[in-house]
Formats: C-alpha cells, sequence, structure tokens
C-alpha cells in the first residue's frame, strides 16, 4: 500500500533567517576590510597567476555577469600592481635613413617628458637664433667675399671682352644681367635706324665684327656654371658651418645630460646632423619663397621632424599599470597610425604613431572581454602572436588593408611584458579550447566563478557588511535588520537553494538602490523590508506585462486550463519562461490519448518540429517506463499522442516528463486525474521522480492562476523531493499553504504522484502481479489488451470459444 503523503509544512517551504543573528551582525561591522566575498577557488587561481612571472600564465576568468568578477579581478590586480616595478617609458623618433621605420626607445619614468622638454627647448633656441644669425656681420663679409670673388672672375671676363669690342668700334652693353652689343660710328652708338642708314659694307663689318664678339664672349664666360657651383658651394659651407657653430654647444650640452642613455646618444647624434640641413631648408630666407612666408610655421615643422613622440610615460614611483579595454578593435589593442589629407593622398609620421592599450598596459595587466576579443579574428590572431613573440604586433595585414597603397609606416616593435586577462562565460571557454589548440598554452590559468556562496554565518556576516558598506558610502541610508534578512532571503531566491546564497552580488546592490528610491519617496533615510518587498514588486511589476497577459487570456478562456473537476487524460503541467532578465512560471495543459496499435508514444512536439532535444528525450523515456514496468510477460504494444496543447513556440527541457507520463496512465487506465493539482519533475526509466529546475517560479505560477479563481484548499502542486532544497516561496504562498488553503507535495516516484492525481492506489508488485483494481494493476490489465487486439491473440481466443 501506497504510503499517505501529506503537505510540505510551511517550514520546509523557504529558508530560515535568524533577526537576531542579522541584528549582531549590524551591531558589530566585520572586522576585516572586504573588497569582495566568497569566490575563494577563483581568488585563489589569480593569487596563483599573479604569483607566476613565466610567459603563458595569463587567466581566463569564467563566470557569467553580475558574478563580481570584474570588481574582484580589479581589486586583485590594483593590490598586486603596487608591488611591481614601475615599467619604462616608451616613445618613438624619426628614422632619418628610412622615414617608414621609426625607431622605438626606452626610458626610465619620467625621462621622457624630461627629454621632450629639453628638445622642446632646443628647437625653440634654433628658432630663435635662424635665420637672424645669416644677418650678422662676421656672416655677412665672409658671404660678401664669396659673392667678390665671383664678381671679380666675372668682371675679369666682360672686361677682356669689352676692350676686345672697342678695339673693333662696338660698345659692349649689359642690362638686367643680359650683355649685348652695339656698333659705334664718330664715337656714338648707333640705334636701329641709324644703323638701317649705313650702306651695306659698313653693316657687313659690323655683323661680322659682332658675331666675333660673341663668339669670344661665350669663350670668356664658358667657366661661368663652374664659378656659379663653387661660390654657391662655399656659400652653403659657410652656412653649414654657421649652423654648426650655433647648435653645437646645445646639442652638447644634451649629450652630456643623457651620456648614460645609449638611445639617446643616437638620436641626438642624428639630430646634430639633420638639423643643419632643416635650418637651410626651412629656416634660410635667401631659401624659403617670401610667398606665404607669414603662413610658415618653422617651430611646426621643426617639431614634426625632430621632437620624440612619447607613447607612454609614467611618474617615477608609480604602479604597474591595470587597464581594461572596453572596446578591443586591432587599433585600440596595438596601436594605430592617424594619416592626413595633402593633395588627394594620405600621409603620416612618426609623430602620428598612437598607442594602443597593449602598449599602455605593458609592464603591468590588461583586462578585456573575451567574447569582444574573439569576434575579430584579426585581433585574436594579432594577440596570440603578441604573445607568442613578446613583442606588440603593429605590422599585421590590417594596416596596408586600411590606406591601400599611400604611404604606410612600418614602426620598430616594442617588447611585450603584460599578463591577460579575459573574461567570459562558461560556455565561451570550453569552446575555445575545443577549437584553439594554442589558447590553452597561452591562457593556462582559470578562475572559475561559482554562481553560489556557502550560506555559513561567517558568509552572511560578510554579506550584511559589504551591503551595509554600499548603503554608507553610495545611498547615504541605512537598513533595518528586517531588510538585511529580506535581502538574505532574496539572496537565497535568486541562487533557488535554502543553504547557498547566491553569487550574484551585484543583483542584490541593485535591489538595494531601488529601495532606497521609495525610501526617499517616502521621506525616510532607513530601507525597511516594505522598501524591499516594494522594489521587488516595482520590478516584477515593470517586466511583467507578458506574464499578465498569459494569465488573462486563461481567466478569460482563450487557454484551457483547469483548476477544478477530473478529467481523463488530462494533466496540469508546470513550465517557466525565460524572457530578457526575467523568469515567470505559468501552467500549461498536457494531454494524452491512447489506442490500439503499433505506433508507440509519439510525442506531437517532436512531430511538429517543436520540441527540441532534451523534451523528446524525455518523452523517449515514457516507452521505457511502460516497458519495464509492464510489459516483462508480452510485447508493449500500443498507439498513443502526448501533445502540450496551445503551445506554438518551440519547447525543450524534460521537467514535463512526469506530467506526461501520468496524463499517459490516466489515458491507458481511463482513471480521472484531480485537475485541482498541477505538478512538475522529470523521470528516469525505473519511474524515480528527478529534480527540475525553476521550481519556484512553476509553483508561484500556479498558485497565481488558482489566487485569481479562488483558492479552494484542494488545489496544490506536485514537485519531486530532490526539489526541497531549493523552495524558496514568497511568503503569500507560505501563508496560503499555513492555512491550508494551497498544498505542496514532494514526491520521489510516479506511483506517489498518480496516487495524489487520482486518490486510486498504484498498487505494488507481488510475483509480476498488481492488485486488479490499482492504477498499476489497471494499466498492466489495458496494456495486454491492447497487445492482445493488435496482434491478433483475442480473435483467436474468441473463434475458439465459438467453436466449442
Amino acid at each position: 500500500m501506497t504510503k499517505k503523503l501529506i503537505p510540505l509544512s510551511h517550514d520546509a517551504l523557504a529558508p530560515a533567517v535568524s533577526i537576531s543573528h542579522v541584528q549582531t551582525c549590524i551591531q558589530n561591522p566585520y572586522p576585516e576590510s572586504l573588497a569582495f566575498i566568497g569566490q575563494k577557488r577563483a581568488q585563489t587561481a589569480l593569487d596563483f597567476a599573479l604569483g607566476m612571472d613565466l610567459p603563458g600564465y595569463n587567466v581566463f576568468v569564467m563566470g557569467e555577469a553580475a558574478l563580481g568578477r570584474f570588481t574582484m579581478v580589479k581589486d586583485k590586480l590594483e593590490a598586486h600592481s603596487k608591488t611591481r616595478p614601475t615599467p619604462k617609458e616608451w616613445l618613438y623618433v624619426n628614422n632619418y635613413d628610412d622615414h617608414r621605420e621609426p625607431i622605438a626607445m626606452f626610458m626610465q619614468a619620467g625621462q621622457s617628458k624630461e627629454l621632450a622638454d629639453d628638445i622642446d627647448e632646443f628647437l625653440d633656441e634654433v628658432s630663435d637664433t635662424f635665420p637672424a644669425a645669416f644677418d650678422n656681420p662676421g656672416y655677412q663679409r665672409k658671404k660678401k667675399s664669396i659673392d667678390r670673388h665671383f664678381d671679380n672672375k666675372y668682371d675679369a671676363a666682360l672686361n677682356a671682352v669689352e676692350q676686345l669690342a672697342a678695339d673693333k668700334s662696338v660698345a659692349l652693353l649689359e642690362e638686367n644681367n643680359q650683355v649685348g652689343f652695339a656698333p659705334v660710328v664718330n664715337g656714338k652708338q648707333l640705334d636701329d635706324a641709324e644703323f638701317a642708314a649705313l650702306d651695306e659694307k659698313m653693316q657687313g663689318h659690323f655683323f661680322e665684327a659682332i658675331e666675333g664678339l660673341e663668339d669670344a664672349l661665350i669663350e670668356a664666360l664658358i667657366e661661368l656654371p663652374r664659378w656659379k657651383r663653387e661660390s654657391s658651394e662655399k656659400l652653403r659651407n659657410l652656412k653649414k658651418s654657421t649652423v654648426e657653430i650655433a647648435t653645437k654647444p646645445l646639442i652638447k650640452t644634451l649629450e652630456h645630460k643623457y651620456a648614460n642613455h645609449i638611445g639617446v646618444v643616437r638620436y641626438l647624434k642624428d639630430l646634430r646632423i639633420e638639423i643643419v640641413d632643416a635650418v637651410l631648408e626651412w629656416l634660410d630666407d635667401d631659401v624659403s619663397s617670401e610667398e606665404g612666408k607669414d603662413d610658415f610655421d618653422s617651430k611646426g615643422m621643426l617639431s614634426d621632424f625632430f621632437a620624440p613622440n612619447i607613447l607612454i610615460e609614467y611618474k617615477d614611483g608609480d604602479a604597474a599599470p591595470v587597464v581594461y579595454e572596453p572596446n578591443p578593435t586591432f587599433g585600440n589593442i596595438f596601436g594605430k597610425v592617424e594619416y592626413a589629407a595633402s593633395q588627394g593622398n594620405l600621409i603620416t609620421s612618426y609623430r602620428s604613431i598612437q598607442a594602443g592599450a597593449l602598449h599602455r598596459a605593458n609592464g603591468g595587466y590588461l583586462i578585456m572581454d573575451a567574447e569582444k576579443v574573439l569576434a575579430n579574428p584579426q585581433v585574436w590572431d594579432g594577440l596570440k602572436l603578441s604573445l607568442k613573440t613578446h613583442q606588440i604586433k603593429n605590422d599585421l595585414p590590417y594596416q596596408d588593408n586600411s590606406v591601400g597603397s599611400s604611404f604606410t609606416l612600418r614602426p620598430q616593435l616594442i617588447p611585450l611584458d603584460v599578463k591577460i586577462i579575459l573574461l567570459g562565460s562558461r560556455d565561451l571557454y570550453y569552446t575555445i579550447g575545443e577549437y584553439d589548440e594554442e589558447f590553452a598554452e597561452l591562457f593556462r590559468v582559470l578562475a572559475d566563478f561559482d554562481y553560489y556562496l556557502p550560506s555559513s554565518d561567517k558568509m552572511q556576516y560578510q554579506f550584511i557588511s559589504k551591503v551595509q558598506e554600499y548603503c554608507d558610502a553610495t545611498l547615504s541610508c541605512s537598513l533595518t535588520a528586517q531588510a538585511l534578512s529580506r535581502l538574505l532571503k532574496f539572496s537565497y531566491r535568486q541562487a533557488e537553494h535554502q543553504t547557498k546564497l547566491s553569487a550574484r552580488f551585484a543583483d542584490v546592490l541593485e535591489l538595494v538602490a531601488e529601495a532606497s528610491f521609495y525610501t526617499k519617496q517616502d521621506g525616510e533615510t532607513e530601507i525597511t523590508a516594505e522598501h524591499i518587498d516594494e522594489a521587488i514588486a516595482g520590478k516584477q511589476y515593470r517586466t511583467g506585462q507578458l506574464s499578465e497577459n498569459m494569465l488573462s487570456d486563461i481567466k478569460e478562456g482563450h487557454t484551457l486550463i483547469a483548476t477544478q473537476g477530473n478529467a481523463v487524460g488530462k494533466v496540469n503541467g508546470l513550465t517557466v519562461l525565460h524572457i530578457g532578465d526575467t523568469a515567470f512560471g505559468t501552467p500549461a495543459r498536457i494531454t494524452a490519448t491512447v489506442y490500439a496499435g503499433a505506433d508507440g508514444v509519439i510525442d506531437v512536439e517532436r512531430e511538429a518540429e517543436l520540441g527540441k532535444a532534451i523534451h523528446s528525450k524525455g518523452v523517449m523515456l515514457l516507452t521505457g517506463y511502460l516497458g519495464n514496468k509492464y510489459a516483462q510477460e508480452f510485447s508493449l504494444t500500443l498507439s498513443a499522442n502526448i501533445a502540450i496543447e496551445q503551445s506554438y513556440g518551440y519547447i525543450d527541457g524534460d521537467s514535463a516528463s512526469l506530467a506526461e507520463l501520468c496524463g499517459l496512465i490516466s489515458a491507458i487506465t481511463q482513471l480521472p486525474i484531480n485537475q485541482s493539482m498541477a505538478l512538475t519533475g522529470s523521470i528516469n526509466q525505473h519511474g524515480e521522480v528527478q529534480a527540475i529546475g525553476g521550481v519556484n517560479e512553476k509553483i508561484e505560477g500556479f498558485f497565481k492562476l488558482c489566487k485569481m479563481r479562488g483558492l479552494t484548499g484542494e488545489q496544490g502542486v506536485i514537485i519531486p523531493r530532490s526539489n526541497l532544497v531549493n523552495l524558496v516561496l514568497d511568503d503569500e504562498i507560505i501563508a496560503a499553504s499555513s492555512a491550508g488553503r494551497f498544498h505542496i507535495y514532494a514526491v520521489e516516484s510516479v506511483d506517489e504522484a498518480l496516487n495524489l492525481l487520482t486518490g486510486v492506489e498504484a498498487g505494488q508488485s507481488e510475483n509480476g502481479e498488481y492488485p486488479p483494481l490499482s492504477i498499476n494493476g489497471l494499466a498492466l490489465a489495458r496494456l495486454q489488451h491492447i497487445a492482445d487486439v493488435v496482434n491478433g491473440e483475442d480473435k483467436e481466443e474468441d473463434s475458439d470459444k465459438e467453436s466449442q
């Protein structure tokens, strides 16, 4: 005989929170600083990773959002970063041999800014010195000497030709740097009209004389280009020496100051040579065009060509950097080169190189969201390559593609010393590990964040102290003991466990913040339990449109759900819907029909392609249960259809398998099921009832329907006994249960559930037989009859009787 099941007591429907313990915690705040509570396993993993300085010990932080992953990781890293030395500063300087390949240079903290200031001061002095230095008397005297030497040679050549011309009665004319000849008669130069009046013989004489003089002039000035080159070369050397004399002491001072830094010494050596040409090109009035001279920014030109480009700088004593990159694009991680348009082309320089997250985190730690990093294959490949080569890769094809065939840079690579921390979900971690063999080599440490926190007195103590700290620091208010007790229950509910708190502590703080809104509305400064309940109810109201609509459909009869009476082959199942960040339960009618045939148990949802794999598996188990339970002496042969009525979306999960089996056995035995009851649970092939998820939402969904129609005292819910530890129900349901107006039963087997639903004994097997009027006896007889009908044995027996 099946034991009589009684409803669960109200004490079993939710965990008890000790108000006295809460008050003690309030009066005695936790003695230690609480950066984070719980997650000991994850904290240990992070401590291990931070202590390992070997390559490959990067961290994948595994867990869902709102578990406090980022907060704990950031706090741990910032604490550990203070024990590490201040990283080196990195800057780029121009490569005067190949402008496409800027030179990377490192300096100690604070030195880069000092160098940049020194170079800026040097360039200021150069700008102030030139072109004014070319106006000093010493330079002008030497310049005039060079010009005079050239003029003397030129004048001597012209004088010789002029004397020759005078002997031939021809005058040498020089105007606007042009040399010409004119005939002379009786000491007078002839103009064109006077020359035309001469006889032909005289004209021929002058033509012949001038032609000879022109040849003589060409011969005399044949060395003129060489004289000009020599003069220009002497003038350029004079200018170079003038620039060198003016800049040498300035650079010498800098070389002496940075004598211990070989990179800076090399940079200054190149600067000593290049500054001369730069001054002659940009700061020489003889070379610069007068047009647009007012718009010419000589200091800007010098800075763009000589000043260092500081990527990263620190102050002496700074902790190692802790960088979070929220948008890990290629440029944001590896740095980028900015381009400017000039005459239809894109131009750039070493001064346009911008630091990325790897540059900013070099020598420290970089935190990123794994999903965002993996969304771009180039980013992931570049990150792996950088970690393997220990260099910040910025020479990947990405840059060439972005600017086409324009001028591009290939900056010298910077050594990389960084620990990467990726934040991602559990599914993502295992997916990466399966498809990328290098992942395990580069990210050897897993920091696994649990969904739950053990509900010990110490953990509750820390929980209460952390909430109080948040209220004091952020909300400027306090909480009553009852409010904290209510928050603890909320956390139990989030965890769906009577002995575990939810690790989603962010949800608790969010609820406290929302409760403070209602507290301020009431003009109070202390959050009470009523304010917490009001905040919970407010969020349920804001997100409860869909659940109310579904309840309304049942009320109006659009969705058929019975909460009274009895029916064969019909049972109230319980489902839970997850939409966005909300979840709510709703009852669903499950129906079963049985008839003679050999099609087996047909899952209508699967046939309609609405049932997913796990739901289909649950239905398939029904056949295994029926065969194991009843068909030991005959072949299990039947046709049955099972459907979740008025369900038009995808269905997954096996939590309806207990209800489906009860509906199926009701259809087999023709025993009616009490419609005041609803049930949930999965089963195995031996008829044992197994735990399911969302038990609280499912119970509350059916309770709301019964409450809407009126509680009769007969209504209730059947759940798996293994789900008792998951019960954290609303106070309203607990009160109704305590008053006997709503019942919650916990079962371990299908027989117990059938006994509650039909009021008929399930029946125990004795020598393979069940009591004839028991549920199992009726089911066995009906299944054997169907098998006989389908196999023709029933007709044979009737024929034998007729022949007798």
